[in-house]
């Protein structure tokens, strides 16, 4: 399949969805279980005899490949344009990915742990359940979908999580929904209404984080250190924050909504 069919057909099934659908699920009409989401068009070996002919400055170009279920550990993938690939289940972990292209990736249970993704484009990336135990995402443009996915230890110092009003109505719903983020750092990253609703944040580094409009309900945010961080309109409803650290330092958190039902033992 090419990628112009490949957006087509995710189009066609997206469109028929009710505005509702939609916004709650983006993969809802799609078979998960076919081709295009389970196989590999190459092999590792492959990718990496094309990575040894490319000629200074040039860029091995897989947008739109399926590259499901692949080993590509350890390698040095930061020549490779990854935009629109589809990596399901595929290992990446301790991979060189800095500055790499993965914009509207589907990389759904893959695993990245360990790896560097240091200013990595991950724009509207579908990365549901997928590991990124102790990955570094810092300065990425991290837009994607986290959902129930490990992120033990990640990092996003100084990351963009918030994609910009033009693109507020996204089929995709970034943000760490029930993901478990424990011990991860978002120093000075930009979370502008993310979506934070039952995910794991114990132990976390907030600190000076723009956290305005983030929808924190039912999140575990024991031991999260807020210093510096802008609550302003956050929604704490249900969330437990009875042990943040340095909350005298956080920024406009009498303006959190739903405050009164914050669980604080």
């Amino acid at each position: 399949m090419n990628l112009r069919t490949f957006f087509a057909v995710c189009a066609v099934a997206l469109a028929a969805l009710p505005n509702a659908a939609r916004a709650q699920d983006a993969l809802a009409g799609i078979d998960m279980t076919s081709d295009a989401f389970t196989k590999s068009e190459m092999t590792r070996a492959e990718i990496e005899a094309a990575l040894l002919k490319l000629t200074p400055g040039e860029t091995l170009d897989l947008t739109g490949k399926g590259l499901n279920g692949l080993d590509l550990s350890g390698m040095d993938l930061t020549r490779i344009n990854f935009e629109a690939a589809r990596l399901n289940k595929a290992n990446l972990s301790g991979a060189k990915l800095a500055g790499v292209k993965f914009d509207m990736v589907w990389a759904m249970g893959a695993d990245f742990s360990n790896a560097d993704l240091t200013g990595a484009n991950l724009a509207g990336a579908q990365l549901i359940g997928a590991r990124l135990d102790g990955a570094n995402l810092s300065k990425s443009r991290a837009t994607a979908n986290f959902m129930n996915a490990s992120l033990l230890k990640a990092r996003f110092d100084g990351a963009e999580l918030f994609p910009g009003k033009k693109n507020e109505r996204s089929i995709v719903k970034r943000g760490f929904q029930g993901a478990k983020l424990d011990g991860a750092s978002f120093k000075g990253a930009n979370m502008v209404a993310c979506f934070m609703e039952f995910a794991s944040l114990r132990d976390v580094s907030l600190v000076n984080a723009v956290l305005a409009g983030c929808d924190f309900a039912g999140a575990d945010m024991t031991n999260a250190d807020v210093s510096g961080a802008d609550f302003m309109s956050a929604d704490m409803n249900s969330a437990h924050i009875g042990k943040l650290v340095n909350l005298d330092a956080a920024k406009n958190f009498e303006h959190v909504k739903n405050l009164e039902q914050a669980y604080r033992d």
